[in-house]
């Protein structure tokens, strides 16, 4: 309640150093242009009407100031004729008894005195001629100091714009660039995201949640000689909610959290991560207890001495080493908190990894099924969506997407649902946007030949054949001609989420994916270009079993996999050069068996092979159904349950080996 009678505070508007500069601007020019004369200026007058004026005995003197302006003075009674008052009425003060009345700028100057001279003599008048000078100090020396006052200014705006751009530290100085820019949230920044918006990531949560509740009752801990970690590393894939992870955690702790990225410490200048680490870690002991948010940590964390082949100074290093200190050296405040985030975890320094600087570290792995579920509700929620919307059909529709890549879906959902003004979003717009996301925008107006057209339908047509009759293989979606992003036709499967892969399950997907060109080789009796994407696929799998998984009795149970990746930063190879022409001839084995494999499936099937692509060809996309007239019902049961997931279902403990991905 206290906090709703709060009176909300008014943020009152900055002073501005401009009007300074301006206000001192003004006056030197008040100066140059008033200073030495009084308010009231001498009506403007010619060398002509003076003369006449001179004739008439209006003129009482004349005052030569400088030897080029005159001023002229006239008599009381001058003063009251018309001709004088009308032109004085032009001016904005009238001029006093003793102030000049006229002025003007005469040529040159001998030529006029001889002149006042001849006509004083004509008329025998005793008109007084009064020489002066007139300087003007403080416009002189305004003047003076003017070209000095321009090449500061212009210098203070310069280095102004050098330090705004370099990332300096309060007050936009060029001296403040070691200034931490770490963006500071406390209970006076109003921070919505919570633990209800991030949904899945349950055992993430649940180590993020001790630390906020250590924050906020430590007794609770400290009372059994418990200490909390000093530091939280959040790794993963990316897109799978670190950083909203920290979001949450920014929301939910009523202390000082400091939020930065790893490349705000890299600079051009020699010493600056350094320097805004210490000022970062100092702020953050000032306010402690409080948290830090180094995103994208491995911008400095890198293992130190990988790349620096010159052996010169290296900035990045000198950054990490103050970081280290900073965790945990001489002096250290266990009251401030570093929580990390990085998709690079195996590049990082040892020394950072260790207990005692990041204790935890808690990996945020792709969502399953039951997850998936959760996120497209947290999503869904903004939408306006069919009643019939079902979201464990959803879930269970994109295997091996992350929280942003659903976040994506349901995003394209709804464009693509105003775009077709409809009023609510429906199931079938959600499979369209799973189809851009995945495949890209469809060309429907890309020009290709009747004969390159029934190609493309005899390889699509082949993949799904093959696809139908393996144990093994992913089951079909839906199968298209209908070119997408880069590819020309495109298969579309829901692989199932497998926790581990054995060797038959490889071989079969290998076996479907070489399907496209086994049926180009048992239609046409020869191949084409058009299964790239489908070699480079089989290729990669091919290798893994030979070389990282020991799926190959030939290379025996060995693998040249290396999890901490130093093997990227060496240029010699883990296996000598006659295992190498080893692996390779394995390599090559595996997918020619599984090509004749796929021909041989095809030989068998060739007249339905060629009704399916007959029906693709008129149809242009086919689904499920269409196989199941065609072939049957596939005879080997489904691993994935078609009924509505529950809690128990055997999916729960699924990890997703691989996203929707067509194979063209």
């Amino acid at each position: 309640m206290a906090n709703e009678n709060k009176k909300p505070e008014i943020k009152k508007p900055r002073f501005n150093a401009y009007w300074i500069y301006a206000a001192i601007i003004m006056i030197f020019l008040g100066i140059q242009f008033f200073g030495g004369s009084s308010w009231s200026q001498p009506a403007k007058t010619t060398q002509s009407e003076f003369e006449n004026y001179l004739r008439d005995g209006d003129v009482e003197k004349i005052e030569i100031i400088n030897k080029k302006k005159a001023q002229v003075y006239l008599t009381t009674e001058a003063r009251q004729k018309s001709v004088h008052t009308n032109n004085k009425t032009k001016s904005f003060f009238p001029a006093a008894a003793n102030e000049p009345y006229y002025q003007f700028e005469f040529g040159d100057l001998q030529n006029f005195e001889n002149k006042i001279n001849e006509i004083k003599s004509q008329n025998n008048l005793d008109t007084k001629i009064i020489w002066n000078t007139d300087s003007n100090m403080w416009g002189e020396l305004f003047l003076t100091l003017l070209p000095f006052i321009v090449i500061i200014g212009i210098w203070i705006f310069i280095m102004r714009r050098m330090s705004a751009g370099a990332g300096g530290g309060a007050g936009g100085q060029i001296f403040n660039i070691g200034k931490s820019k770490a963006k500071l949230f406390d209970e006076k920044t109003d921070v919505k995201t919570s633990f209800k918006d991030v949904a899945g990531l349950e055992g993430a949560k649940e180590e993020v949640q001790e630390i906020v509740d250590f924050l906020k009752n430590p007794s609770k801990y400290t009372s059994l000689g418990g200490k909390i970690p000093k530091g939280a590393l959040l790794v993963g894939p990316p897109g799978t909610g670190k950083t909203l992870l920290a979001k949450a955690v920014a929301g939910e702790a009523k202390v000082p959290f400091f939020s930065l990225s790893g490349s705000d410490f890299v600079e051009m200048f020699v010493g600056v991560g350094a320097s805004r680490v210490r000022d970062l870690f100092k702020q953050a002991k000032e306010k402690s207890p409080s948290i830090i948010f180094i995103d994208e940590i491995d911008a400095i964390g890198r293992a130190r001495g990988k790349n620096n082949f010159s052996g010169s100074n290296d900035e990045r290093e000198n950054t990490l080493n103050q970081l280290l200190t900073e965790m945990d050296g001489f002096g250290t405040n266990t009251n401030v908190i570093v929580l990390a985030a990085t998709n690079r975890a195996d590049v990082l320094d040892k020394a950072l990894m260790r207990a005692g600087r990041f204790d935890r570290q808690i990996y945020v792995d792709l969502p399953d099924v039951r997850e998936r579920k959760e996120i497209f509700e947290v999503h869904l929620r903004p939408l306006k969506k069919d009643d019939s919307l079902d979201t464990d059909f959803l879930a269970k529709q994109t295997p091996g997407f992350s929280g942003a890549d659903i976040a994506n879906v349901c995003n394209e959902a709804a464009l693509i649902a105003a775009r077709n003004e409809k009023k609510a979003v429906g199931r079938q717009d959600f499979l369209d946007a799973v189809d851009r996301i995945v495949g890209g925008l469809e060309k429907k107006n890309k020009i290709i030949t009747p004969d390159e057209k029934r190609a493309i339908a005899v390889h699509e047509a082949g993949h799904a054949t093959v696809s139908w009759m393996l144990e093994h293989a992913a089951p079909l979606v839906k199968v298209t001609i209908v070119p997408r992003g880069q590819s020309l036709g495109a298969a579309w499967y829901l692989p199932e989420e497998r926790l581990i892969v054995r060797p038959e399950q490889m071989l079969d997907e290998m076996c479907a994916t070489m399907g496209g060109r086994a049926a180009e080789k048992v239609i046409f009796g020869k191949i084409s270009t058009g299964a790239l994407s489908d070699l480079e696929k089989v290729t990669k799998q091919a290798r893994a079993m030979v070389t990282i998984y020991g799926l190959n009795d030939t290379i025996g149970n060995l693998t040249y996999y290396d999890s901490s990746g130093q093997n990227e930063y060496g240029f010699t190879k883990p296996y000598s050069e006659k295992t190498a022409e080893l692996i390779d001839k394995e390599i090559s084995n595996l997918i020619e068996v599984q090509y004749q494999r796929a021909i041989e499936l095809l030989e068998k099937n060739k007249d339905k092979l060629t009704e399916l692509a007959d029906e693709l060809l008129e149809k242009e996309v086919i689904f499920k159904e269409s196989l199941e007239r065609i072939f049957g019902k596939r005879p080997f049961k489904p691993r994935i349950p078609e009924e509505p997931i529950d809690e128990k279902s055997e999916d729960e403990a699924v990890k997703p080996e691989e996203p929707v991905q067509p194979k063209s």
